[in-house]
């Protein structure tokens, strides 16, 4: 009989108290309950934490990284694409050195899927487009109303934009059908401020602005006066003329205003001069007061040092000649 059928014999005749060699030679090892509770409390701790980590990036509370032509402007751009060139030659220079520090907003692109719409940080995304990087982002879910609002107070905690850049932002969002309570809050001003920004957006051609710029040393009076100036008949071609010249997009930005506006008050001047002849005088021939007409205006100028107090005697006289002229106009209608 051969060993190995002698062994396989032994094995099956052998008794309950007979154990294999392996048992005999390595006892069973067992791992204590509290070991295996404690591995498994370990890896419920890290799934908890991924699952916590995963929903803050969903929420936007963390930034991720994307890839800057991903992503597209915001709808109602708050900003004009002309930018400070050594701005952002400054922000590039901080990136590389200390890499981005604050993190750009954007939402996913509502028709595009795998894009993005920004709500602020375009500079951002511009040095990071030049540099070849990725840009870090919040991500966050917002409706247009967030959106602009967003944009709005980022910007407006900042003090960057232009009176102008918020004029046209304003009447932007106007024309989308956002109510002014909202334009306020995205542009923190109060009511009447809203409405200068809008009357003056909607006042001045967008091709004006465009070829105009900025102007970031130009505020609010300067554009209400061009605003008005151009109501003027052929102050829209001076406009045109002006911007046509050769040396006019070798100018700044704000002296390109200057020159539009100089342009259209040349019409104004010619314009006042062809009145000329609208001048009140005394019985002795002195001159009393001039009529000025200017865009919407007609303005009668007192001399103040001469005749203040006359000045005051017609403002007081006003509405009771206002109410005979109106029976003298109601009178010839019929």
């Amino acid at each position: 009989m051969s060993k190995r059928t002698q062994s396989v014999r032994n094995l099956f005749a052998a008794g309950p108290d007979v154990q294999s060699s392996a048992d005999t030679r390595q006892p069973m090892q067992r791992v204590a309950s509290g070991a295996v509770r404690s591995l498994k409390d370990t890896f419920s701790e890290v799934e908890r934490d991924y699952e916590e980590l995963k929903q803050r990036v969903a929420d936007g509370a963390l930034p991720v990284d994307i890839d800057p032509s991903l992503i597209d402007p915001s709808p109602f751009a708050d900003r004009f694409t002309e930018q400070d060139a050594s701005a952002v030659e400054a922000l590039k220079q901080s990136i590389l050195e200390h890499g981005q520090e604050i993190p750009i907003l954007v939402r996913a692109h509502p028709t595009e899927t795998g894009r993005y719409q920004i709500s602020y940080g375009h500079r951002r995304v511009r040095a990071a487009i030049e540099l070849g990087v990725k840009v870090k982002a919040y991500v966050r879910e917002l409706s247009d109303e967030r959106l602009v609002v967003a944009q709005g107070v980022e910007n407006s905690a900042r003090e960057d934009l232009t009176f102008i850049e918020r004029s046209v932002f304003a009447l932007k969002l106007e024309d989308g059908g956002f109510d002014r309570a909202l334009i306020q809050t995205a542009l923190s001003v109060d009511r009447q401020e809203a409405s200068k920004l809008i009357a003056v957006g909607r006042a001045i051609p967008t091709w004006l602005v465009e070829a105009i710029g900025r102007a970031p040393k130009i505020g609010r009076p300067r554009w209400q006066e061009l605003a008005e100036v151009l109501n003027e008949e052929a102050a829209a071609g001076k406009a045109r003329k002006a911007t046509a010249d050769k040396s006019f997009n070798h100018k700044s930005s704000d002296d390109r205003f200057i020159a539009v506006l100089r342009a259209v008050k040349a019409t104004e001047k010619a314009s006042s001069e062809r009145i000329g002849a609208l001048v009140a005088k005394s019985a002795d021939g002195s001159q009393i007061a001039t009529l000025a007409v200017s865009g919407k205006v007609c303005k009668i100028q007192i001399d103040r040092d001469r005749d203040e107090e006359f000045a005051k005697f017609v403002m007081d006289r006003i509405p009771d000649l206002y109410e005979n002229f109106r029976q003298i106009e109601s009178g010839s209608e019929a």
